[in-house]
């Protein structure tokens, strides 16, 4: 769990900061009865953290201090808060499994989950993950996000089906001919299959159009308007081309309000980088660190990580570029390992986190409609953030690739 461990003698302990250094770190303080609950956190400077716990107190104080009580000291360093914040969460979920989720402060990830296993689709804002497939292989949910707030995700929602007939209500329906409907029926804003009022092909159709908008990112109903708007300019129906125009204007003005880290969950892949811990290696104490960067793999939502990928290495050869040392990183990076889809979602609300912090460091790259990451775009990335630098491109997301 972590990389390193070391016995804490309270009459060594000057010896011992000193040979610890001040970087961030996630650590772990164990005493020697086995029963006792660790004292598990992370740092920005491991050195003077550990001196506040273990150092000998000076006079009266209400600080705490563990000098009494600390037989074991565990920890890993790390490169960044990102890293940390995963490292920190593993270590919990592996210590205090009832309690780990309490103890970071989890704030789930609001999603727009697609209802397909209902006879009549609908959309809704949720913040679980349910089944993508049934027994039968049949696909059962569609999940879109993460959005940074619940109330962001219903406005989107909501402004999103104003384009479309798709029903917003939550009741199971059993079309009945007496229904009267409702408000969306009256203003012509749904299909109203409540009542019958359409065909369960053209109900079929409509919840086709809203799935195709969510996976382009509305790309699609763009398109559609601006053909018909073309159309209606060509065929001399200037009113109809010009109520057209208001309706694209409409749409790109919503789209440019959509987060740039919205898609389809199981779509969703990604390589994250990093800072790397500068850390001394274990064989050759003192030496100089390895230059490198951390690389974090995104796949549907679930985090693995961190992979360490030297900026140069005397293992390859001089005529391989950066960019094929990349794709031979990632090409033996594993997939992630989660066990439920409760850990999935705990895996969002990390990636969500990070996502919208206003001082966000590190970069994120997405593959494509065909799973191929931008390698040109991410080499750029990998040299920034190893130099410090601020990204100025604007980052887009492709439509994600389909997941088998």
């Amino acid at each position: 769990m972590f990389s390193q461990r070391i016995e804490f003698h309270p009459e060594a302990d000057g010896a011992l900061f000193s040979s610890i250094a001040a970087a961030p770190a996630v650590f772990a303080l164990r005493g020697d009865e086995l029963q006792a609950e660790p004292y598990v956190s992370k740092t920005a400077n491991l050195r003077r953290r550990l001196q506040r716990l273990l150092a000998s107190p000076e006079g009266l104080t209400k600080r705490l201090n563990l000098r009494d009580r600390v037989r074991w000291i565990e920890y890993t360093f790390t490169g960044s808060d990102f890293e940390s914040g995963f490292v920190l969460y593993r270590a919990l979920r592996s210590i205090f499994p009832e309690s780990y989720s309490k103890r970071l402060r989890f704030r789930p990830a609001p999603l727009i989950k697609f209802h397909l296993e209902n006879e009549f689709p609908r959309a809704s804002v949720s913040t679980r993950l349910g089944k993508r497939f049934d027994d039968d292989g049949a696909r059962v949910n569609l999940h879109y996000g993460p959005f940074a707030s619940k109330v962001a995700a219903e406005k989107f929602m909501n402004d999103a089906l104003d384009f479309f007939k798709m029903r917003r209500c939550v009741d199971d329906l059993h079309p009945d001919p007496k229904f009267s409907g409702c408000v969306y029926s009256e203003m012509k804003m749904c299909l109203a299959p409540c009542y019958g009022g359409c065909t369960d092909e053209d109900y079929r159709s409509e919840v086709a159009r809203v799935a195709e908008f969510l996976d382009t990112r509305g790309e699609s109903l763009l398109r559609q308007i601006a053909q018909e708007r073309e159309a209606a300019s060509a065929g001399m129906e200037f009113e109809s081309a010009a109520a057209l125009h208001v309706r694209h204007t409409r749409v790109a003005s919503m789209l440019q309000h959509l987060p740039e880290f919205f898609g389809r969950i199981d779509r969703m892949h990604a390589v994250i980088v990093q800072r790397s811990a500068l850390t001394e290696s274990e064989d050759s104490p003192g030496a100089k660190p390895v230059a490198s960067v951390a690389l974090f793999r995104v796949d549907a939502g679930a985090i693995a990580g961190p992979l360490l990928f030297p900026i140069s290495s005397t293992e390859h050869t001089k005529s391989q570029s950066m960019e094929a040392r990349i794709e031979e990183a990632l090409a033996s990076f594993p997939k992630p390992a989660v066990a439920s889809a409760v850990e999935r979602m705990e895996h969002l609300a990390i990636l969500k986190r990070w996502c919208y912090r206003g001082s966000r460091e590190g970069e994120i790259f997405y593959a494509d409609e065909h799973g191929q990451l931008p390698m040109r775009r991410l080499v750029r990335g990998v040299g920034r953030v190893y130099k410090g630098e601020s990204n100025d491109e604007e980052t887009a997301i492709p439509a994600a690739a389909p997941v088998d």
